[in-house]
């Protein structure tokens, strides 16, 4: 997805490689989501349904995504479900609209998809993503997740 702006997503190779494993979040959000390199090393375990993108403003890297499509949620083929699994946006680079964009070309890629349903988790705590997420439209569904909150964002069609 590309924007007006000159934002888009570029696909992880090894010509921007090493720019998304620069990409850090500020320290204090640290815990709250893994570095690139761990989500790239997941990728790789998970192809085809892990799907890592660079977030580029023009030629600059300014953040890190990672989606979900179509995994089995409870892992007994009772319920599929595709999201965001990691989003890492540069320290130097929060409060640009980076973050928006990301969840919304995922969002966008679901429905593409086929999917009415977007999902994402997140921890809770003072320098975490809830109120980002939240003040997106995803809505907790009264589940956890690996001691995380998990989030819903309706597509609709």
């Amino acid at each position: 997805m590309t924007t007006d702006t000159g934002l888009r997503l570029e696909e992880i190779t090894p010509a921007n490689f090493e720019a998304a494993l620069g990409i850090r979040v500020r320290p204090d959000q640290e815990f709250a989501v893994e570095p690139v390199v761990k989500s790239l090393a997941e990728a790789f375990l998970h192809p085809g349904v892990a799907w890592p993108r660079l977030i580029l403003d023009g030629d600059r890297p300014v953040g890190f995504l990672m989606a979900f499509f179509d995994i089995d949620w409870y892992e007994d083929g009772s319920v599929r479900r595709s999201g965001l699994w990691r989003l890492n946006i540069a320290a130097g680079e929060q409060g640009r609209g980076y973050g928006r964009f990301a969840v919304e070309s995922v969002a966008h890629e679901v429905r593409r998809r086929g999917g009415e349903e977007c999902y994402v988790t997140w921890h809770r705590g003072s320098s975490g993503p809830e109120g980002f997420y939240l003040g997106l439209g995803f809505r907790p569904d009264g589940e956890t997740s690996e001691g995380e909150v998990v989030g819903v964002l309706r597509l609709g069609r």
